[in-house]
């Protein structure tokens, strides 16, 4: 039974393709103003899971609450309108567009159903203000003007995760925010996690185990499209079978 403090929970969630289980009963909570991580070794189903919270897919079986409300059977708009904004792993930003285009667009898709591509200079000067503001939460203040295209790699995965603070999201699913970072930029992301983590809740898909470590306040392991061990991340590293289907691979 949902309690008061869970945001986020599923119930038996399963996805096949053509007879293939990519996840099998998989039932989560994740407690509002948490970071809960979702862990596991390659082909997990951590992707397959976060696609089906974020209703890119639909499951073959099992539900989906969010705030109290079953979205087993909504659409990825609706879940996003109702505070439920996923940042993708592949970069999703404008690339010919500035950083401050970019969010600028963030914040005029916020606030109603066109991007108002039409209107005067003036009319969307408004949305500067905040998209500065967006913009130094992020560490890219010196790089307001620059066109997204020409950002380091983990600049711009700063600007999309900007651009997903523009939605006023209650949860962000982050997945993989630190893939292919120099150790420079994963300490930087990782510290802006924390950062917009403070008045909101996030899911993180990540396969640094020093990231989890540093942000997760739970952690759930998955294998072979399973829950495999819950806990904190003192909890799940000494668990064997955590240690032998993910720790152990990763450490071979």
């Amino acid at each position: 039974m949902r309690s008061d403090d869970t945001i986020l929970e599923t119930e038996g969630l399963t996805k096949e393709f053509r007879g293939f289980v990519a996840v099998k009963d998989v039932s989560l909570r994740v407690r509002r103003g948490s970071i809960h991580a979702l862990i596991g070794p390659n082909g997990a189903g951590k992707t397959t899971c976060f696609n089906l919270l974020t209703k890119f897919l639909a499951p073959t079986r099992g539900r989906i609450v969010y705030g109290g409300r079953d979205i087993t059977a909504a659409k990825p708009a609706d879940i996003a309108r109702m505070g439920l904004v996923r940042s993708f792993q592949i970069s999703a930003v404008f690339p010919h567009l500035t950083v401050l285009e970019n969010v600028r667009i963030a914040l005029q898709r916020a606030r109603g159903g066109s991007f108002d591509f039409w209107r005067p200079e003036a009319v969307l000067a408004r949305y500067h203000d905040r998209a500065r503001e967006l913009i130094a939460d992020v560490g890219l203040s010196d790089f307001v003007d620059a066109v997204a295209v020409e950002l380091p790699y983990g600049r711009k995965r700063a600007l999309e995760i900007a651009t997903t603070l523009a939605l006023e999201p209650e949860m962000m699913l982050l997945d993989e925010p630190t893939a292919g970072m120099t150790h420079e930029d994963v300490e930087r992301i990782t510290a802006l996690v924390r950062r917009v983590a403070a008045n909101r809740t996030v899911l993180i898909v990540e396969h640094n185990l020093s990231v989890v470590s540093a942000l997760s306040d739970r952690i759930t392991v998955l294998a072979r499209g399973e829950v495999l061990a819950e806990g904190s991340y003192a909890e799940v590293s000494r668990d064997p079978r955590v240690v032998e289907a993910y720790l152990g691979s990763a450490h071979a």
